[in-house]
């Protein structure tokens, strides 16, 4: 059985900030995930996609800031359970709560932080009846390592910002890129639009817009694929990869049963706090909904610092938090 102060579920981005501010409040953490190693989706899914928007790095390579965040919240010593499932919550007689994983662990806390990301999420497929048997045999959903794709042929299919990135990033390391789109306008930041447009202009990238991947072909490995386009019907391209990047179906799994209000998939809160309909439950990140929500790390980050107040007072509604800038006492003064 393991005891803390805050049980966080989901050990991405957020819930490894939040010890951080856990711990200049001296409040012990425990994080628990289904997934093998800390990160989230940044070291499963993105581990070398940069990253523009964190302040103070110009661009950060995904992975770098899960190592980042881990060797800041070292002094702080935060136990972790992964490789296991949140599974069932209860309500103890004293007021903590017990939670135990599909593996049967317990966990003990006062408090609980939900930051699960998109939850337990699986990636949306284009439907081409034999795209199974091409599965990590040419096909890949997630772009993990991309020196895979060095002088290859490959196909992105996407509007989003995931695919922009991807084919500009890809564009310096694949012999070619073809970007595939449903539509003529893409859904991704501007700038993104802008850049892959101008690769397209400098035949770093072929766009081939309106159009969709409608099937594959290949022996023991994908050679082509065929695209059907408004204009010119269908036609095929030899290509060595194919990836379709159209995001990830979110599923909250077991935490949909907890009682919480539930809006879309996501977790509704206060966002005085953060806090969800149960007290002493809360929820950060990507999992959580409110009006003007915006899914993005720094805005997670800002969610979980005003949370581990509220938790603080939660656990000890008889103290007064003591706030103090990290500039004047260091890390080591909140130890």
């Amino acid at each position: 059985m393991i005891e803390t102060d805050i049980l966080i579920i989901g050990a991405g981005p957020c819930g490894l900030f939040t010890v951080f501010e856990a711990g200049l409040l001296k409040l012990r953490c425990h994080l628990i995930d289904s997934l093998p190693l800390a990160g989230g989706q940044l070291t499963e899914i993105y581990p070398k996609k940069p990253i523009y928007d964190i302040p103070g790095f110009p661009h950060i390579l995904a992975g770098e800031l899960v190592d980042n965040l881990i060797k800041q919240i070292e002094p702080f010593k935060p136990g972790f359970t992964l490789g296991e499932r949140a599974e069932s919550i209860e309500e103890l007689d004293d007021g903590r709560f017990c939670l135990k994983t599909n593996k049967g662990t317990k966990h003990i806390a006062k408090v609980i932080a939900i930051a699960g990301g998109l939850g337990c999420f699986e990636p949306r497929k284009p439907p081409i009846s034999n795209i199974a048997e091409f599965e990590d045999k040419g096909v890949e959903y997630i772009i993990k390592e991309p020196e895979l794709y060095r002088d290859k042929k490959i196909v992105i299919a996407g509007g989003g910002d995931s695919a922009l990135d991807w084919a500009i990033f890809l564009s310096d390391i694949a012999s070619e890129v073809t970007m595939v789109h449903r539509r003529k306008g893409f859904r991704g930041a501007l700038d993104s639009v802008e850049k892959v447009e101008q690769l397209a202009k400098e035949g770093k990238i072929k766009l081939i817009t309106e159009a969709q991947v409608v099937g594959l072909n290949g022996n023991g490995h994908l050679h082509e694929v065929t695209i059907k386009n408004k204009t010119e019907g269908e036609f095929t391209i030899s290509v060595e990869h194919f990836i379709p990047l159209f995001g990830l179906s979110p599923k909250l799994g077991p935490i949909a049963n907890w009682g919480l209000n539930i809006n879309r998939s996501a977790i509704e809160v206060n966002t005085e706090d953060y806090s969800t309909n149960i007290p002493g439950i809360y929820a950060i990140g990507d999992i959580n909904t409110y009006s003007g929500k915006l899914k993005l790390i720094l805005c997670g980050f800002h969610e979980g610092t005003l949370m581990v107040q509220s938790a603080f007072k939660y656990i000890y509604p008889d103290k007064k938090v003591q706030f103090k800038y990290t500039t004047v006492n260091g890390v080591n003064g909140f130890e």
